[in-house]
C-alpha cells in the first residue's frame, strides 16, 4: 500500500497548479487595450503613410505594434492589398493561425476546479470508508528477530526468572527436544513485579535470545468506546502472529483489560469483557502446532480474572521482586557500561546506599551522574557524582537558593542530629550513611541510612527504627523545649508502623498474636478504601492504648540516649552548620571522635541558671540551659551562599 502523502500528491499539485493560474489571471496588470478600428481607416492610414508596423494574427490586425487593432475576418494578406492596402516601406508579420491553449485553460479553468474538487471529496471518501474498515486492525508493534536489540546480557537482578524463562527460549529454538519427551511448553507467561523492575525489557530480552518477531501492545489499546472494536483488535493480533511463527506477543499491563469480569462499583464493562472474552478463546484455540507464546505483565495480579489464570492459559507465573544487593550491583553494572568511571567507585557501597531502588530507578541514577560528571567538565564519574545522583533521586535536587533563617537551619541540624545519634546508638537501627541541613525537594533535610536487605523484622528491630524516627522531634524537645512541624512525616510514618505492629504482626503482648480489621479493596480503582472491624469498641480503644504505648517507650527510648549524649549532639551540630553536609567516612570519624571542650561549657553553664530561676517552671530551667547555644549561628554565614 503506497504511503498516504503519495495518493494524495497529485490531487495537490494540481490544486496548486490551478490556484496559480487563477490567481495570475485574476491578478495580472491590466495594460492599455488598443483601438478597435475599421478596415477603412486602416486602409486610408497606409495610403498616408502613417503605418509602420503591421500584424496579421489570424482575423485580426494590429497596427503599430497594439494601437490599433482591425477585424479583417476572412482577408489574406494577397486579399488586403487588393482592396488597397499599401505596405511599401512597412514592416509586417504574419502569424500562424493555431490553438490558443492559454485562453482556452483559463476559459475551462472553473470546470477544472470543480471536478478536482468532485474527485478530492470522492478520494477522502473512499479513504475515510477504509480507514473505518481499519479501525478493528492490531496496533500492535513488531519488532524484527533477525536484529535483536536486547538479550539476556542487558538483564541483570532476576537470575531466577531468566532461568524459568530461558526454556522459553529454547522451545522457540528447538521445539523437537520437548515434543520427543511429551513436554508441553506453557502458552503463557505472566510477569508479575512492582514497577520498574524490568518486566517489558525482559520480554524483550526472550525474543531477542530466541531471535524470533516481537509483538507487543498495552492492554488499554485493546478498550475503545465502540462494543467489539477490542474483540476484533484481538482476533487481528492473533492471526498476524500466527502468520509469523515462531515469535512471541507481549501484552503490557494486561491489567487495563484482563480484570475481573462484573466487579467495580459501576457493574460489568461489556467492550472490556467482551475483549477479555476473546483473549480467553484465542489462548485456548492456540494447536499445539503452533509456536506462539504470550507473555503478560502485570503489577497487580490480585485483580486479574481467574478464568485468564487458570492452567492451560497462564500456565506459569514468573514474580519480578526488587533487586537485592547483588541484583543491584548487576544492575549497575550493565547501566554503566560505556561510561567512564572513576577507579575510586565502589559499586557494593552504591549498592548498599540504593536498598528498595528498583531497575529503573538505578539506571536513572547512573544517567544522572553522567550527567552531574559532565556538568563539572569531568571526564570521569567519581563517586561524589553518584552519591549526589542517589540523594537526586531519593528527595530530589538540591535547593541551595532558598532562603533560611538561621534559627530554622538551627532547628534542621539538632532535628537531623537527633536522628542520626540516635540511629548510631542502638544495634536494631540501620547505620548512618548521610546527614545534610541543604534543602533538598520538599525536605529541609534529611539523613540517610544503610538500609539492609530483609525479608523480616525483628520486633527489637522496629522498636530502634521507631525511636530513631522519634528522635528529631525529641531533640528539637530537648534543646529548644519547644517542637516544630518539621516532623510531620517522621510521626506518620511511626504512627503507621506501631499500628501494624499491633494489628497486623501480633506484637504486642497484651493483645496476644492475632490481625485486627478485614481490609477491603476496590477492583478497578486498586486501592483500599475501607476497612471492616472485626472486634468490638473495648479492643479498639486496646489498640489505640498499645498503639500510644509503644510510641511513648520508642520516644523514652529516644529521649534518654539524647539526654545521655548532649555533648555529643550538640558537637555534631556544630560541625553540621559549619559543612551543612556529612557523610561516609567523615561521618563515621565524628561519631568516633571525643567530645571536645566545647561542650562541657553547656554543662557547667546550666547549674547556675537552674539554682537562679528555682521559683520559675521546670519548662523555663530547661530552655536557659541552651543560652551557650546561639554562639553556633554566626558560623554558618560562609555556607549559606546565595
Amino acid at each position: 500500500m503506497k504511503p498516504w502523502w503519495r495518493r494524495n500528491s497529485i490531487i495537490y499539485i494540481i490544486i496548486i497548479i490551478s490556484a496559480i493560474a487563477l490567481l495570475t489571471y485574476l491578478l495580472r496588470i491590466p495594460q492599455q487595450k488598443p483601438e478597435e478600428i475599421l478596415l477603412s481607416e486602416v486602409i486610408t492610414m497606409s495610403q498616408d503613410r502613417q503605418i509602420e508596423r503591421l500584424i496579421i494574427d489570424g482575423e485580426w490586425l494590429w497596427v503599430n505594434g497594439e494601437e490599433y487593432k482591425a477585424n479583417i475576418g476572412n482577408f489574406n494578406f494577397d486579399g488586403l492589398k487588393e482592396i488597397g492596402l499599401i505596405l511599401d516601406d512597412v514592416e509586417y508579420e504574419i502569424k500562424s493561425v493555431g490553438i490558443n491553449w492559454g485562453s482556452m485553460l483559463l476559459s475551462f479553468l472553473p470546470l477544472l476546479l470543480f471536478g478536482g474538487l468532485i474527485f478530492f471529496l470522492f478520494f477522502r471518501a473512499r479513504g475515510a470508508n477504509n480507514q473505518a474498515m481499519s479501525f478493528g486492525r492490531s496496533r500492535a508493534r513488531i519488532f524484527p528477530g533477525d536484529k535483536p536489540s536486547v538479550t539476556f546480557e542487558d538483564v541483570a537482578g532476576v537470575d531466577e526468572a531468566k532461568q524459568e524463562l530461558s526454556e522459553v527460549v529454547d522451545f522457540l529454538k528447538s521445539r523437537e527436544k520437548f515434543h520427543g519427551l511429551g513436554a508441553r511448553i506453557p502458552k503463557g507467561v505472566l510477569l508479575v513485579g512492582p514497577p520498574g523492575t524490568g518486566k517489558t525489557l525482559l520480554a524483550r530480552a526472550i525474543a531477542g535470545e530466541a531471535g524470533v518477531p516481537f509483538f507487543s501492545i498495552s492492554g488499554s489499546e485493546f478498550v475503545e468506546m465502540f462494543v467489539g472494536v477490542g474483540a476484533s483488535r484481538v482476533r487481528d493480533l492473533f492471526e498476524q502472529a500466527k502468520r509469523s511463527t515462531p515469535c512471541i506477543i507481549f501484552i503490557d499491563e494486561i491489567d487495563a483489560v484482563g480484570r475481573h469480569r462484573g466487579a467495580g462499583l459501576g457493574g460489568s464493562h461489556d467492550e472490556r469483557e467482551q475483549t477479555l472474552n476473546q483473549i480467553l478463546t484465542e489462548m485456548d484455540g492456540f494447536d499445539t502446532n503452533t509456536n506462539v507464546i504470550l507473555l503478560a505483565a502485570t503489577n497487580r495480579p490480585d485483580i486479574l480474572d481467574p478464568a485468564l489464570l487458570r492452567p492451560g492459559r497462564f500456565d506459569r507465573r514468573v514474580v519480578l521482586d526488587r533487586p537485592d544487593i547483588n541484583g543491584r550491583v548487576g544492575i549497575l553494572k550493565v547501566h554503566l557500561k560505556g561510561k567512564p568511571m572513576d577507579e575510586s567507585v565502589d559499586l557494593e557501597v552504591l549498592a548498599r546506599q540504593t536498598a528498595g531502588f528498583s531497575g529503573a530507578d538505578l539506571a536513572n541514577l547512573a544517567n544522572e551522574a553522567a550527567i552531574l560528571a559532565a556538568r563539572r567538565s569531568k571526564k570521569t564519574i567519581e563517586m561524589p557524582e553518584f552519591e549526589e545522583s542517589v540523594d537526586r533521586v531519593i528527595a530530589g535536587p538540591e535547593r541551595k537558593s532558598k532562603r533560611i533563617s538561621p534559627k530554622e537551619k538551627e532547628v534542621t541540624a539538632y532535628h537531623e542530629a537527633g536522628h542520626a545519634l540516635v540511629a548510631y546508638k542502638l544495634p536494631g537501627a540501620d547505620p548512618v550513611r548521610k546527614i545534610t541541613i541543604i534543602p533538598r525537594g520538599m525536605a529541609a533535610g534529611y539523613t540517610r541510612f544503610l538500609e539492609e536487605d530483609r525479608s523480616m523484622y525483628t520486633r527489637s528491630q522496629l522498636g530502634d527504627t521507631l525511636a530513631t524516627l522519634l528522635a528529631g522531634q525529641t531533640a528539637e524537645r530537648l534543646i529548644f523545649d519547644e517542637i516544630t512541624t518539621g516532623a510531620q512525616d517522621d510521626i506518620k510514618r511511626a504512627t503507621v508502623l506501631a499500628r501494624k505492629m499491633v494489628t497486623d504482626w501480633g506484637m504486642s503482648d497484651k493483645l496476644g498474636p492475632r490481625t485486627f480489621g478485614e481490609r477491603q479493596d476496590m477492583v478497578f480503582l486498586g486501592r483500599e478504601i475501607s476497612e471492616q472491624k472485626d472486634y468490638g469498641d473495648k479492643v479498639a480503644d486496646s489498640i489505640d492504648l498499645e498503639i500510644d504505648r509503644i510510641i511513648a517507650d520508642s520516644q523514652e527510648v529516644a529521649d534518654n540516649i539524647l539526654t545521655e549524649n548532649k555533648p555529643k549532639l550538640i558537637q555534631i551540630v556544630e560541625r553540621l552548620m559549619v559543612k551543612e553536609t556529612l557523610d561516609g567516612d567523615e561521618l563515621e570519624a565524628l561519631f568516633k571522635e571525643p567530645v571536645t571542650s566545647a561542650e562541657p561549657v553547656v554543662e557547667t553553664a546550666t547549674p547556675p541558671v537552674a539554682e537562679s530561676s528555682k521559683d520559675k517552671p521546670k519548662a523555663r530551667s530547661k530552655s536557659r540551659k541552651t543560652a551557650p547555644i546561639p554562639r553556633l549561628i554566626p558560623k554558618q554565614t560562609p555556607a549559606t551562599s546565595d
